[in-house]
């Protein structure tokens, strides 16, 4: 028995052609359905949890602090690269920034800063259930760590001061 006959059916069962066309419309709707059903696979199978975490600008002078309350981030979604991801800014205030000084007699003091702020943010996304390293975007989220925090029209170094992950 020929592999393709003289009529150029596969095994004598089915034309080549016919074959290919329906191998491509399997995979389309093979797409289609995993592009439909693999979140709830996902979810159903490692459940996610609320991370809220808040991220210090330490020492932001008074021009990025007039700019970040103009530009309003509350409520921005965070930018990984060139697309957004699934973490938002839920809150923002401004605090003193104090900083370490030594005194005439060697003494170091904690002094309030004149002129320079610190931004803080509190920003939520979703993780997996019992992960050993949650991350927004591609950044891993630690406290203690530096994390780049980025909107659409925002960008800067922060540092993690609190991670909560809630159920």
């Amino acid at each position: 028995m020929k592999i393709i006959n003289e009529k150029g059916k596969l095994f004598g069962l089915i034309n080549i052609v016919d074959l290919l066309a329906l191998l491509a419309a399997v995979a389309v709707v093979c797409g289609i359905g995993w592009k439909l059903l693999a979140p709830q696979v996902a979810e159903a199978v490692s459940p996610t949890v609320t991370l809220t975490a808040t991220m210090r600008v330490r020492g932001a002078t008074p021009f990025l602090v007039e700019e970040v309350l103009a530009s309003e981030q509350v409520g921005k979604k965070l930018v990984s690269g060139n697309s957004y991801v699934d973490a938002e800014i839920t809150d923002m205030w401004i605090e003193d920034y104090v900083v370490q000084v030594q005194c005439a007699d060697g003494r170091i003091v904690n002094s309030t800063d004149p002129v320079k702020k610190d931004i803080v943010f509190l920003v939520e996304t979703r993780v997996t259930k019992d992960t050993p390293s949650p991350k927004i975007g591609t950044q891993e989220v630690r406290m203690g760590r530096t994390f780049i925090l980025k909107t659409n029209d925002f960008e800067n170094t922060c540092n993690i001061d609190s991670v909560v992950i809630s159920e």
